[in-house]
């Protein structure tokens, strides 16, 4: 009878808790409908248990690694990196506010002033500032280079000497280079943007338009062409526009195929003091042809010291240089071209350009740049490449002047004609 009693009691509660249970579910399920922004979902969950764990105090942040696995975190409650923080509010958003989905297209507005953002864009430049901008453009330092050797030939040349051709001469080679070296900083912008060392030039800054710096080559190459031509000689002329050609379209685009480049480049470098020579004899002789190979020779060990600490900008910028592919040969060409100098100094008097004394002369600075190269072969390291190429910036004018002190005296025709009858006369 008991027994029954008990029965009866426990199956009427069971029912009453079934339908108290059945109630809240379907509760909780029409909460759920009506309020769905306020899901605390299992991403929350998620982000919760990678970021927080349980200890005694409350709640604490771990700052593990994140790759550690959560079981090790958990079983280890007194690691000395926690960190006590408070406690986060419940995940809930303000009234009133819509909660922005993932999945939402970016609006085309904005999306389109994104895109204008991350176009080249032309800043705003005083006229002041134009003449600066020029000088870079047009690589001021290199230029005054180029000039100063097509000057030495100039100089070098067996004739009496012309200061108007020379000045003519000086200022068509000026803007020949600079045009050339315009054109050149058109083609890299691209590339000069991730190197260290021409990231501030005006085309990659935004400093001037493409169309303002090729306009400014083409203002400086056709007067400095027809002044070459016209004012000088056309042999000249054609050596200048030869010059931008090779610069142009030829050295720059090689600089990202082959290492070919750097002896196009000495070419190129070569050209100036036979453009001198040229200016003053409107002849192609073989006193020009040496101070060509002086220039030529020279470029080597100057170049591929420089470009040695150089190499991680033109491994970034593509630029397929000696010192990035072949820092062996680098070195070796340095040297080879280094001990060159000596030869060609001696080829001097032999061609009847400078005296016998010249290469005693030249004999210790050839020796001396010599010896950095061996030392920058033997040990490849940033200090004697940068000893060998400070050295290159001295020895060049040096080794162009002693040429110039040293210069073989030529008596004109006339002269030495009527020089063996004088003391004839006299007797």
């Amino acid at each position: 009878m008991l027994a029954g009693l008990l029965g009866v009691s426990v199956q009427q509660r069971l029912i009453a808790n079934a339908s108290r249970s059945h109630m809240s579910v379907r509760s909780l399920i029409q909460l759920c409908r009506k309020n769905q922004t306020e899901w605390i979902t299992f991403q929350h969950f998620c982000f919760l248990k990678r970021q927080y764990v349980k200890s005694s105090s409350g709640l604490c942040q771990r700052a593990g690694p994140k790759q550690e696995p959560v079981a090790s975190v958990l079983d280890d409650p007194d690691d000395s990196v926690v960190s006590q923080v408070q406690q986060i509010p419940a995940l809930k958003p303000e009234p009133g506010t819509a909660v922005p989905s993932c999945d939402q297209a970016e609006p085309e507005a904005a999306r389109a002033a994104r895109l204008e953002a991350r176009q080249w864009k032309e800043l705003k430049v005083e006229y002041s500032d134009l003449p600066g901008i020029y000088a870079r453009l047009s690589k001021i330092k290199l230029t005054a280079l180029v000039v100063t050797t097509a000057a030495a030939g100039f100089a070098m040349a067996p004739v009496p000497f012309d200061p108007v051709t020379f000045l003519m001469a000086s200022v068509g080679t000026c803007l020949s280079s600079c045009t050339a070296n315009s054109i050149n900083q058109y083609f890299e912008v691209p590339f000069d943007s991730n190197m260290n060392r021409t990231k501030n030039r005006p085309l990659v800054r935004g400093q001037i338009s493409p169309l303002h710096a090729v306009s400014f080559a083409l203002a400086c190459g056709i007067p400095g062409v027809t002044l070459l031509t016209l004012g000088v000689n056309p042999l000249t002329g054609f050596l200048g526009a030869l010059n931008i050609f090779l610069y142009t379209c030829c050295y720059t685009p090689l600089k990202r195929l082959s290492i070919a480049n750097t002896w196009v480049g000495a070419v190129v470098g070569a050209i100036p003091p036979v453009m001198g020579w040229t200016a003053a004899t409107g002849s192609l002789d073989p006193g020009a042809l040496l101070l060509g190979a002086f220039l030529f020779s020279w470029q080597f060990p100057h170049f591929n010291a420089l470009s040695w600490n150089l190499r991680e900008d033109y491994s970034r910028g593509g630029y397929r240089m000696m010192s990035v592919t072949h820092p062996s040969l680098c070195k070796r060409v340095a040297l080879r071209h280094s001990v060159g100098l000596i030869g060609l100094s001696a080829l001097g008097p032999v061609l009847d350009v400078t005296t016998w004394t010249f290469p005693l002369v030249s004999l210790p600075i050839n020796l001396y740049i010599s010896y950095l190269a061996f030392r920058f072969y033997h040990n490849g390291d940033r200090q004697n490449a940068r000893k060998l190429f400070f050295c290159s910036l001295w020895h060049l004018p040096m080794l162009l002047l002693l040429a110039l002190t040293c210069k073989k005296r030529h008596v004109p025709q006339d002269e030495a004609a009527v020089a063996p009858s004088t003391p004839s006369l006299a007797l």
